[in-house]
């Protein structure tokens, strides 16, 4: 599902124009899809209250004739005009000639007619200005959004944005202060770059995207796309009744330290949970001690304690010899940052950079990483990297404020000239592929804000990538799975009080609804 800009969504109306598809019919259809998803919160769309907000543009033309349709399927609905709509408006005829009381801003100086319909409690329509922002809104649309915004803090209404809020920037997510929060966006086509952005995101709600009538394949150049169910469903690896543990990979993870036990466990288990057929443990055998209660399934691999001479260049001898055995190697999580560790990591990949083996590399192995110059010609390219924001600006010396500033450039950037899939965690996380493909999850969700969920999806991406997924991939898929299991969490223990380990059975369930889907 592909993500646009503003300038390529009119390329893309403009394509489906000289395709046979009439302006007239890309708005039909928009103002019907508008009011289908209308009817959907409507309780009783037969003598409901309806406010339709219309401004000057097509956004407006989309509202009139939702307004239309609304109107003919029973609603009670007012189209109230915020600002002037050109002399010869078909879409403002038909409306009218239904029936439908419209109401123009312009004469309703002090507002008085607004109040009127603001009183009744109606289901509110944003059809004012869409993705036309382009710079802050003044004068009476300023005046009538915050009039609407005053109500609806009194006396809350739903509310339907078409395409965005007004004032929600489509590029950047910026938000005018005049901007209202909306239930749920309907967007036109496809969705725009500001709808995961935030503070946009916060005042978009519920996203749903409808078809309008562009022709398929006109989006194909298109680069950022959203990470779907569907996609899921293509690479997760068929599961044939003669299967057997070496049929979906195997994993070797090294992971773990005294002071973050914990991280080496979910990883593991991270990994089973996306159907791993084999998961090996590579750490010091008092490590794998304390982790062999928590994940009885996992293997191990015995290396140095970390205080005996030469273990840095013995533990790496020993899982570079283990590797002929695996399909996918995973370093990093909670291992620490000190001198061994950091002897360890240089001794087990940078000195070779054609090691073939696929790696994710995640955490510490990251912020050891950001100390070596040019490290990303250090290690082969079959990799995957998963930083949250502070481990991305210190890969790339610069500031996290300024990562989550500018993500999607961020990422776009590193991973082209990295040359390495890279995977930036965080609300509506972000992959990049050095081939210029990005893709971003429908996930926001303020569960996983707690220690240890960054562990389990590294798990998941190395053990989708054991099972033969491609570096893009495996990280789309484990992004995605991850964040639905988060989803069903939310759904039943609310935002707050989920950790890490309860991702971990809720993967199969994603991965089973995928299948269902």
């Amino acid at each position: 599902m592909k993500i646009v800009t503003v300038r390529q969504m009119k390329a893309l109306e403009e394509a489906a124009v000289e395709a046979g598809v009439s302006v007239d019919t890309l708005m039909e259809r928009a103002g019907a899809a508008v009011a289908s998803q209308a009817t959907q919160i409507l309780a009783n769309r037969r003598g409901a209250k309806v406010l339709v907000l219309v401004g000057p543009g097509n956004n407006g033309g989309d509202g009139l004739v939702a307004a239309r349709h609304l109107h003919i399927w029973g609603a009670r609905v007012e189209i109230y005009l915020c600002s002037k709509r050109k002399l010869s408006d078909p879409k403002l005829s038909q409306a009218a000639n239904q029936g439908i009381a419209i109401i123009d801003g312009e004469d309703d100086r002090d507002f008085a007619q607004l109040q009127r319909s603001l009183s009744t409690n109606p289901f509110i329509i944003d059809a004012i200005l869409g993705t036309g922002i382009a710079r802050q809104i003044t004068g009476r649309v300023k005046m009538i959004l915050e009039l609407v915004a005053a109500t609806r803090k009194e006396h809350p209404t739903p509310l339907l944005a078409i395409d965005l809020p007004t004032g929600l920037n489509a590029e950047t997510g910026a938000v005018d202060p005049a901007c209202l929060k909306a239930e749920i966006t309907v967007a036109l086509g496809h969705s725009k770059v500001g709808h995961y952005m935030f503070p946009g995101a916060a005042v978009t709600g519920k996203l749903q995207i409808v078809d309008i009538g562009i022709p398929p394949g006109l989006d194909s150049d298109i680069e950022l796309e959203e990470i779907t169910p569907d996609l899921v469903l293509s690479q997760l690896p068929k599961r044939p009744l003669d299967s057997h543990k070496g049929t979906f990979g195997r994993l070797l993870v090294v992971a773990g330290s005294q002071k973050y036990v914990g991280a080496a466990i979910l990883a593991c288990n991270g990994a089973y949970r996306v159907g791993t057929g084999l998961v090996t443990l590579a750490s010091p055998a008092s490590i794998g001690a304390i982790c062999a209660p928590a994940m009885v399934e996992t293997t191990h691999l015995s290396l140095p304690e970390p205080t005996t001479k030469d273990a840095p260049q013995r533990s790496a001898s020993i899982v570079r010899e283990a590797l002929n055995n695996y399909d996918a190697l995973l370093v990093g999580c909670g291992l620490g940052q000190d001198q061994n560790i950091e002897s360890f990591i240089q001794a087990l990949f940078l000195n070779d950079p054609t090691l073939k083996t696929p790696m994710i590399l995640d955490a510490d192995a990251l912020n050891i990483l950001a100390k070596k110059p040019m490290w990303w010609n250090q290690i082969g390219d079959s990799t995957v990297l998963t930083p949250h924001p502070g481990e991305m600006a210190r890969l790339i010396n610069d500031s996290s404020t300024q990562v989550q500033t500018s993500r999607l450039n961020t990422v776009k950037e590193a991973s082209r000239k990295w040359r390495k899939v890279v995977t930036l965690k965080g609300a509506f996380t972000i992959v990049g592929s050095p081939l210029g493909i990005t893709r971003l999850s429908p996930f926001a969700n303020p569960a996983l804000a707690s220690a240890g969920t960054g562990d389990v999806l590294a798990g998941a991406i190395g053990g989708l990538l054991a099972q033969g997924l491609s570096p893009m991939d495996a990280a789309s898929c484990g992004v995605y799975l991850h964040g639905a299991a988060a989803a069903e969490l939310r759904k039943e223990l609310g935002d707050a009080g989920v950790v890490a380990s309860d991702l971990l059975m809720k993967i199969p369930v994603a991965m089973s609804g995928i299948k269902k889907h």
